[in-house]
């Protein structure tokens, strides 16, 4: 007797681990490195503000003051990263003919 199509086609089913996701810790661990340095970054300009004089200062303090927005935007940007070609469909949806 011969083995069922089905059977014989999921053996032959393979992945391919280059395009698996990292893990949800390491990616969380990640971004919150990201927001970190940001943050450390944010604090330095704060400092600069004080310690500079007159025309740098004032460059210290926008950095400080636009730093939050910037790095929340790169922490967040992590897991919904799309990869080329993910949404091309391999058959074409039947219309009306």
């Amino acid at each position: 007797m011969k083995p069922s199509k089905k059977s014989s086609d999921k053996a032959q089913e393979s992945f391919s681990i280059t395009s698996a996701p990292k893990s949800l810790k390491s990616d969380l661990a990640g971004r919150q490195r990201r927001y970190l340095i940001s943050m450390l970054i944010r604090t330095a300009c704060f400092l600069l503000t004080v310690w500079l004089p007159s025309p740098y200062r004032w460059f210290a303090l926008a950095g400080a003051m636009f730093l939050p927005y910037i790095a929340v935007v790169i922490a967040n940007a992590g897991r919904e990263t799309v990869f080329p070609g993910a949404n091309i469909l391999s058959k074409r949806p039947r219309g009306i003919e």
